[in-house]
Protein backbone atom coordinates (compact mmCIF):
# COMPACT_ATOMS: atom_id res chain seq x y z
CA UNK A 1 0.00 0.00 0.00
CA UNK A 2 0.88 3.41 -0.96
CA UNK A 3 0.80 5.98 2.00
CA UNK A 4 -0.33 9.38 0.28
CA UNK A 5 -1.22 11.41 3.97
CA UNK A 6 -0.14 15.02 3.53
CA UNK A 7 1.70 15.11 7.02
CA UNK A 8 3.66 11.86 6.25
CA UNK A 9 4.68 13.60 2.96
CA UNK A 10 5.28 17.02 3.76
CA UNK A 11 7.67 15.43 6.71
CA UNK A 12 9.45 12.93 4.42
CA UNK A 13 10.02 16.62 2.13
CA UNK A 14 11.21 18.80 4.72
CA UNK A 15 12.90 17.07 7.87
CA UNK A 16 16.58 17.08 7.65
CA UNK A 17 16.20 18.20 3.66
CA UNK A 18 18.84 20.65 2.17
CA UNK A 19 17.53 21.00 -1.07
CA UNK A 20 14.95 19.21 -3.50
CA UNK A 21 15.18 19.30 -7.55
CA UNK A 22 13.40 20.07 -9.57
CA UNK A 23 11.67 21.87 -6.54
CA UNK A 24 9.47 19.98 -4.16
CA UNK A 25 6.14 20.79 -5.53
CA UNK A 26 7.59 18.58 -8.44
CA UNK A 27 8.18 15.64 -5.75
CA UNK A 28 5.05 16.02 -3.49
CA UNK A 29 2.57 15.79 -6.99
CA UNK A 30 4.42 12.20 -7.34
CA UNK A 31 4.07 10.98 -3.78
CA UNK A 32 0.90 12.00 -3.89
CA UNK A 33 -0.53 10.20 -7.14
CA UNK A 34 -0.59 7.17 -5.30
CA UNK A 35 2.16 5.82 -8.03
CA UNK A 36 5.04 3.70 -6.80
CA UNK A 37 8.21 5.21 -7.17
CA UNK A 38 11.70 4.29 -6.78
CA UNK A 39 14.75 5.60 -4.95
CA UNK A 40 18.20 4.69 -4.53
CA UNK A 41 21.33 5.88 -2.51
CA UNK A 42 24.41 4.87 -3.42
CA UNK A 43 27.46 4.56 -1.05
CA UNK A 44 31.30 4.18 -1.90
CA UNK A 45 32.94 1.50 0.03
CA UNK A 46 36.08 3.73 0.67
CA UNK A 47 35.89 2.39 4.07
CA UNK A 48 35.61 -1.07 6.50
CA UNK A 49 31.90 0.27 8.27
CA UNK A 50 28.86 2.70 7.28
CA UNK A 51 29.08 5.66 10.16
CA UNK A 52 26.67 8.36 10.93
CA UNK A 53 26.85 10.55 7.67
CA UNK A 54 25.32 7.78 5.97
CA UNK A 55 23.22 7.15 8.54
CA UNK A 56 21.44 10.34 7.57
CA UNK A 57 20.14 9.76 3.86
CA UNK A 58 19.67 6.11 5.20
CA UNK A 59 17.02 7.13 7.29
CA UNK A 60 15.66 9.26 4.75
CA UNK A 61 15.47 6.24 2.72
CA UNK A 62 14.31 4.00 5.26
CA UNK A 63 11.10 6.91 5.39
CA UNK A 64 10.41 6.60 1.88
CA UNK A 65 10.22 2.63 1.87
CA UNK A 66 7.89 3.32 4.96
CA UNK A 67 5.52 5.22 2.71
CA UNK A 68 4.98 2.24 0.56
CA UNK A 69 7.49 2.69 -2.53
CA UNK A 70 10.69 0.71 -3.57
CA UNK A 71 14.14 1.51 -2.62
CA UNK A 72 18.01 0.36 -3.51
CA UNK A 73 20.68 0.51 -1.88
CA UNK A 74 23.93 1.13 -4.43
CA UNK A 75 27.38 -0.27 -3.79
CA UNK A 76 29.89 1.98 -5.69
CA UNK A 77 32.60 -1.02 -5.65
CA UNK A 78 33.13 0.57 -9.53
CA UNK A 79 33.24 4.24 -8.44
CA UNK A 80 35.23 3.56 -5.50
CA UNK A 81 38.37 2.20 -7.68
CA UNK A 82 38.05 5.82 -9.41
CA UNK A 83 37.80 7.68 -6.48
CA UNK A 84 35.14 10.26 -5.80
CA UNK A 85 36.69 14.17 -5.98
CA UNK A 86 33.88 16.01 -3.83
CA UNK A 87 35.91 17.92 -1.10
CA UNK A 88 38.93 16.72 -1.39
CA UNK A 89 41.52 19.32 -2.19
CA UNK A 90 44.18 16.16 -3.65
CA UNK A 91 43.49 13.19 -5.41
CA UNK A 92 42.12 10.05 -3.70
CA UNK A 93 44.36 7.38 -3.32
CA UNK A 94 42.96 4.51 -5.80
CA UNK A 95 41.39 1.24 -4.10
CA UNK A 96 41.83 -2.03 -5.71
CA UNK A 97 39.00 -4.29 -6.18
CA UNK A 98 39.86 -6.34 -3.26
CA UNK A 99 40.17 -3.69 -0.68
CA UNK A 100 36.53 -2.54 -2.28
CA UNK A 101 34.89 -5.60 -1.49
CA UNK A 102 36.71 -6.50 2.12
CA UNK A 103 35.42 -2.89 3.00
CA UNK A 104 31.35 -3.70 1.84
CA UNK A 105 31.69 -6.89 4.18
CA UNK A 106 29.38 -5.44 7.17
CA UNK A 107 27.43 -2.53 4.46
CA UNK A 108 24.23 -4.19 4.13
CA UNK A 109 23.67 -5.71 7.83
CA UNK A 110 24.26 -2.43 8.78
CA UNK A 111 22.23 -0.28 6.61
CA UNK A 112 19.22 -3.19 7.88
CA UNK A 113 18.94 -0.53 10.94
CA UNK A 114 17.52 1.48 9.09
CA UNK A 115 16.20 -0.65 5.21
CA UNK A 116 14.13 -3.70 5.62
CA UNK A 117 15.41 -5.95 3.31
CA UNK A 118 14.34 -9.71 2.57
CA UNK A 119 11.60 -10.42 0.03
CA UNK A 120 9.65 -7.55 -1.47
CA UNK A 121 11.78 -5.49 0.55
CA UNK A 122 15.18 -3.13 -0.52
CA UNK A 123 17.13 -4.23 -3.24
CA UNK A 124 21.13 -4.18 -2.66
CA UNK A 125 23.38 -3.55 -5.95
CA UNK A 126 26.49 -2.89 -7.45
CA UNK A 127 27.19 -0.40 -9.98
CA UNK A 128 30.13 -2.55 -11.63
CA UNK A 129 27.54 -4.42 -13.11
CA UNK A 130 26.60 -1.89 -15.85
CA UNK A 131 29.73 0.05 -15.52
CA UNK A 132 32.42 -2.82 -15.92
CA UNK A 133 31.12 -3.73 -19.14
CA UNK A 134 30.73 -0.24 -20.42
CA UNK A 135 32.99 0.09 -23.60
CA UNK A 136 35.42 3.00 -24.76
CA UNK A 137 33.04 4.26 -27.40
CA UNK A 138 30.19 4.04 -24.46
CA UNK A 139 32.28 6.25 -22.26
CA UNK A 140 33.00 8.79 -24.78
CA UNK A 141 28.96 8.98 -25.64
CA UNK A 142 28.08 9.63 -22.15
CA UNK A 143 30.80 11.96 -22.11
CA UNK A 144 29.15 14.02 -24.67
CA UNK A 145 26.48 15.32 -22.53
CA UNK A 146 28.04 16.58 -20.03
CA UNK A 147 30.32 20.20 -20.32
CA UNK A 148 33.75 20.74 -19.32
CA UNK A 149 32.32 24.51 -17.73
CA UNK A 150 29.88 22.19 -15.93
CA UNK A 151 32.88 20.16 -14.07
CA UNK A 152 35.71 22.89 -13.57
CA UNK A 153 33.31 25.12 -11.85
CA UNK A 154 33.59 22.36 -8.90
CA UNK A 155 34.51 24.14 -5.69
CA UNK A 156 37.54 21.76 -4.83
CA UNK A 157 38.73 22.15 -8.56
CA UNK A 158 38.59 26.02 -8.19
CA UNK A 159 40.92 25.11 -4.94
CA UNK A 160 43.72 23.11 -6.69
CA UNK A 161 43.57 25.29 -9.43
CA UNK A 162 43.95 28.24 -6.62
CA UNK A 163 47.13 26.39 -5.20
CA UNK A 164 48.64 25.02 -8.66
CA UNK A 165 48.16 21.37 -7.89
CA UNK A 166 46.75 18.49 -10.53
CA UNK A 167 43.69 17.09 -11.55
CA UNK A 168 43.34 14.57 -13.04
CA UNK A 169 41.20 13.24 -16.21
CA UNK A 170 39.51 9.95 -13.76
CA UNK A 171 38.14 12.52 -11.26
CA UNK A 172 36.88 13.99 -13.99
CA UNK A 173 35.14 10.79 -15.47
CA UNK A 174 33.58 10.09 -11.54
CA UNK A 175 30.78 12.44 -11.94
CA UNK A 176 30.04 10.52 -15.10
CA UNK A 177 29.91 7.45 -13.88
CA UNK A 178 27.63 7.79 -10.80
CA UNK A 179 25.23 9.51 -12.78
CA UNK A 180 24.96 7.07 -15.52
CA UNK A 181 23.63 4.42 -12.24
CA UNK A 182 20.35 6.60 -12.55
CA UNK A 183 20.49 5.75 -15.79
CA UNK A 184 21.06 1.96 -15.56
CA UNK A 185 18.50 1.90 -12.62
CA UNK A 186 16.03 3.74 -14.59
CA UNK A 187 15.24 5.73 -10.74
CA UNK A 188 12.50 7.93 -10.10
CA UNK A 189 14.67 9.67 -7.54
CA UNK A 190 18.20 9.58 -5.08
CA UNK A 191 18.70 10.59 -2.15
CA UNK A 192 22.44 11.61 -0.75
CA UNK A 193 23.85 14.20 1.34
CA UNK A 194 24.30 17.92 0.33
CA UNK A 195 28.11 17.31 -0.28
CA UNK A 196 26.72 14.99 -3.60
CA UNK A 197 24.99 17.43 -5.12
CA UNK A 198 26.85 18.07 -8.22
CA UNK A 199 27.01 14.06 -8.96
CA UNK A 200 23.51 13.18 -8.37
CA UNK A 201 22.58 16.11 -10.61
CA UNK A 202 24.47 15.08 -13.36
CA UNK A 203 22.56 11.63 -12.87
CA UNK A 204 19.28 13.66 -13.60
CA UNK A 205 21.11 15.70 -16.56
CA UNK A 206 21.96 12.04 -17.77
CA UNK A 207 18.59 10.47 -17.47
CA UNK A 208 16.81 13.07 -18.85
CA UNK A 209 18.80 13.41 -21.73
CA UNK A 210 18.91 9.24 -22.62
CA UNK A 211 15.69 8.31 -21.31
CA UNK A 212 13.31 11.77 -21.42
CA UNK A 213 13.29 11.24 -17.24
CA UNK A 214 12.82 13.47 -14.94
CA UNK A 215 14.51 12.23 -12.14
CA UNK A 216 14.18 14.13 -8.60
CA UNK A 217 17.10 14.67 -6.35
CA UNK A 218 17.17 15.16 -2.39
CA UNK A 219 19.71 16.91 -0.82
CA UNK A 220 19.88 15.93 3.14
CA UNK A 221 21.46 18.43 5.72
CA UNK A 222 25.31 17.78 6.86
CA UNK A 223 26.10 18.24 10.42
CA UNK A 224 28.60 20.62 10.73
CA UNK A 225 30.52 22.39 13.78
CA UNK A 226 30.24 26.16 14.34
CA UNK A 227 32.76 26.55 12.55
CA UNK A 228 31.62 25.08 9.41
CA UNK A 229 33.41 21.90 9.28
CA UNK A 230 30.97 19.03 8.70
CA UNK A 231 31.13 16.13 11.29
CA UNK A 232 34.29 13.66 9.84
CA UNK A 233 36.96 11.31 10.55
CA UNK A 234 39.47 13.75 10.40
CA UNK A 235 37.70 15.88 13.21
CA UNK A 236 37.71 12.77 15.48
CA UNK A 237 33.99 13.49 16.09
CA UNK A 238 32.55 11.01 13.47
CA UNK A 239 30.24 8.07 15.06
CA UNK A 240 31.00 4.79 13.34
CA UNK A 241 28.08 2.01 13.19
CA UNK A 242 31.34 -0.50 14.87
CA UNK A 243 31.33 2.03 17.70
CA UNK A 244 29.84 0.12 21.15
CA UNK A 245 26.76 2.74 22.57
CA UNK A 246 29.27 3.90 25.25
CA UNK A 247 31.87 5.27 22.43
CA UNK A 248 28.98 7.00 20.72
CA UNK A 249 27.41 8.91 23.87
CA UNK A 250 31.23 9.91 24.56
CA UNK A 251 31.44 10.83 20.95
CA UNK A 252 27.79 13.02 20.60
CA UNK A 253 28.71 14.40 24.05
CA UNK A 254 32.15 15.85 22.45
CA UNK A 255 29.94 17.60 19.63
CA UNK A 256 30.00 21.39 20.26
CA UNK A 257 26.84 23.04 21.73
CA UNK A 258 25.91 24.55 17.68
CA UNK A 259 25.27 20.87 16.79
CA UNK A 260 22.99 19.72 19.28
CA UNK A 261 19.57 21.02 17.38
CA UNK A 262 20.87 19.52 13.81
CA UNK A 263 21.80 16.58 15.43
CA UNK A 264 18.38 16.30 16.99
CA UNK A 265 16.60 16.80 13.49
CA UNK A 266 18.76 14.38 11.21
CA UNK A 267 20.49 11.90 13.83
CA UNK A 268 17.47 10.76 15.86
CA UNK A 269 13.92 10.01 15.90
CA UNK A 270 12.74 12.43 18.08
CA UNK A 271 9.53 14.47 17.05
CA UNK A 272 10.25 18.42 15.51
CA UNK A 273 7.87 19.66 18.16
CA UNK A 274 9.72 18.20 20.98
CA UNK A 275 13.06 19.10 19.07
CA UNK A 276 10.84 22.89 19.12
CA UNK A 277 10.92 22.58 23.03
CA UNK A 278 14.25 21.68 23.61
CA UNK A 279 15.16 25.26 20.98
CA UNK A 280 13.04 26.91 23.44
CA UNK A 281 14.41 24.98 26.56
CA UNK A 282 18.42 26.35 24.66
CA UNK A 283 17.04 29.99 24.49
CA UNK A 284 15.57 30.32 28.07
CA UNK A 285 19.04 29.20 29.81
CA UNK A 286 18.86 25.14 30.12
CA UNK A 287 22.44 23.93 30.24
CA UNK A 288 22.98 22.64 26.63
CA UNK A 289 25.15 20.11 28.18
CA UNK A 290 22.22 18.45 29.58
CA UNK A 291 20.51 18.63 26.62
CA UNK A 292 23.38 17.39 24.94
CA UNK A 293 22.67 14.31 27.27
CA UNK A 294 19.39 13.59 25.85
CA UNK A 295 20.27 13.94 22.28
CA UNK A 296 23.04 10.85 22.87
CA UNK A 297 20.51 8.93 24.54
CA UNK A 298 17.80 9.43 21.24
CA UNK A 299 21.06 8.94 18.86
CA UNK A 300 21.93 5.47 20.79
CA UNK A 301 18.62 4.53 20.56
CA UNK A 302 18.76 4.03 16.69
CA UNK A 303 21.32 1.74 17.05
CA UNK A 304 20.79 0.04 20.40
CA UNK A 305 17.47 0.50 21.82
CA UNK A 306 16.30 2.21 24.69
CA UNK A 307 18.13 -0.07 27.59
CA UNK A 308 21.60 0.10 25.74
CA UNK A 309 21.22 4.10 25.60
CA UNK A 310 20.10 3.86 29.34
CA UNK A 311 23.23 2.29 30.18
CA UNK A 312 25.40 4.21 28.48
CA UNK A 313 23.84 7.60 30.22
CA UNK A 314 24.72 6.28 33.49
CA UNK A 315 28.24 5.12 32.57
CA UNK A 316 28.84 8.81 31.37
CA UNK A 317 27.53 10.31 34.55
CA UNK A 318 29.30 7.98 36.37
CA UNK A 319 32.64 8.62 34.80
CA UNK A 320 33.00 11.87 32.93
CA UNK A 321 30.23 14.39 34.32
CA UNK A 322 30.86 13.81 38.08
CA UNK A 323 34.83 13.60 37.34
CA UNK A 324 34.64 9.74 38.78
CA UNK A 325 37.68 7.92 37.27
CA UNK A 326 38.66 4.14 37.78
CA UNK A 327 40.22 3.72 40.82
CA UNK A 328 42.83 1.71 39.61
CA UNK A 329 43.88 4.14 36.95
CA UNK A 330 47.61 4.40 35.64
CA UNK A 331 49.70 6.78 36.74
CA UNK A 332 52.40 7.93 34.29
CA UNK A 333 55.31 10.71 34.90
CA UNK A 334 55.84 12.49 32.07
CA UNK A 335 57.77 16.05 31.64
CA UNK A 336 55.78 19.42 30.59
CA UNK A 337 56.35 19.05 26.10
CA UNK A 338 57.10 15.42 25.60
CA UNK A 339 54.81 14.18 23.01
CA UNK A 340 51.67 12.02 24.02
CA UNK A 341 52.72 9.53 22.09
CA UNK A 342 56.08 8.87 22.53
CA UNK A 343 55.00 8.66 26.47
CA UNK A 344 52.31 6.27 26.01
CA UNK A 345 54.50 3.87 24.12
CA UNK A 346 57.26 4.01 26.64
CA UNK A 347 55.46 2.63 28.71
CA UNK A 348 53.59 -0.21 26.57
CA UNK A 349 50.48 1.55 26.41
CA UNK A 350 50.26 1.53 22.89
CA UNK A 351 52.95 -0.47 20.92
CA UNK A 352 53.68 2.16 18.60
CA UNK A 353 53.48 6.13 17.71
CA UNK A 354 51.33 4.84 14.64
CA UNK A 355 48.60 2.91 16.75
CA UNK A 356 48.46 6.26 18.62
CA UNK A 357 48.00 8.10 15.10
CA UNK A 358 45.31 5.87 14.08
CA UNK A 359 43.43 5.92 17.77
CA UNK A 360 43.43 9.92 17.38
CA UNK A 361 41.88 9.54 13.78
CA UNK A 362 39.12 7.72 15.19
CA UNK A 363 38.77 9.89 17.82
CA UNK A 364 39.17 7.06 20.10
CA UNK A 365 41.76 9.53 22.83
CA UNK A 366 39.93 11.77 24.86
CA UNK A 367 40.33 14.15 27.92
CA UNK A 368 38.44 11.03 30.35
CA UNK A 369 37.06 14.48 32.66
CA UNK A 370 35.82 16.52 29.78
CA UNK A 371 35.19 14.35 27.11
CA UNK A 372 37.17 16.48 24.74
CA UNK A 373 38.96 14.45 21.87
CA UNK A 374 42.54 14.86 21.75
CA UNK A 375 42.67 15.80 17.55
CA UNK A 376 46.52 16.30 17.01
CA UNK A 377 48.52 13.31 16.68
CA UNK A 378 51.68 15.27 17.50
CA UNK A 379 49.76 16.48 21.19
CA UNK A 380 52.68 17.56 23.38
CA UNK A 381 51.79 17.35 27.16
CA UNK A 382 51.62 20.74 28.78
CA UNK A 383 49.81 20.00 31.87
CA UNK A 384 48.46 16.94 34.35
CA UNK A 385 45.92 15.06 32.18
CA UNK A 386 43.38 12.16 32.46
CA UNK A 387 43.06 10.29 29.50
CA UNK A 388 40.89 7.66 28.12
CA UNK A 389 42.49 5.97 25.29
CA UNK A 390 40.49 3.19 23.03
CA UNK A 391 37.77 1.59 24.61
CA UNK A 392 38.23 0.99 28.00
CA UNK A 393 41.68 2.03 28.79
CA UNK A 394 42.51 4.95 31.49
CA UNK A 395 46.08 6.76 32.06
CA UNK A 396 46.77 9.97 34.21
CA UNK A 397 49.68 11.90 32.62
CA UNK A 398 51.29 13.77 35.46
Amino acid sequence: MINTDPKKIEEFLTRGVENIFPNKDFVRKQLLSGKKLKMYLGIDPTGPTLHMGHAVPLKKLAEFQKLGHEVILLIGDFTAMIGDPTDKTSARKKLTRKEVLKNCILYKKQASTFLEFGFGGAKLKYNSKWLASLSFADLIELASHITYGQTIKRSMFQERIKNEQDIYLNEFMYPLMQGYDSVALDVDGEVGGNDQMFNMLVGRDLLKKLKNKEKFVITMKLLEDTSGKKMGKTEGNMISMLDDEYEMFGKVMSWTDGMILPAFEICTDVSMEDIEKYKKDLENGTNPRDIKVILAKEVIKVYYGQEKADKAEKNFVETFKKGGLPENIEEIKAGNGALLSEVLVSVKILDSKSEFRRLVLEGAVSDAVSGEKITDPNYKIEKSIALKVGKKRFVKII
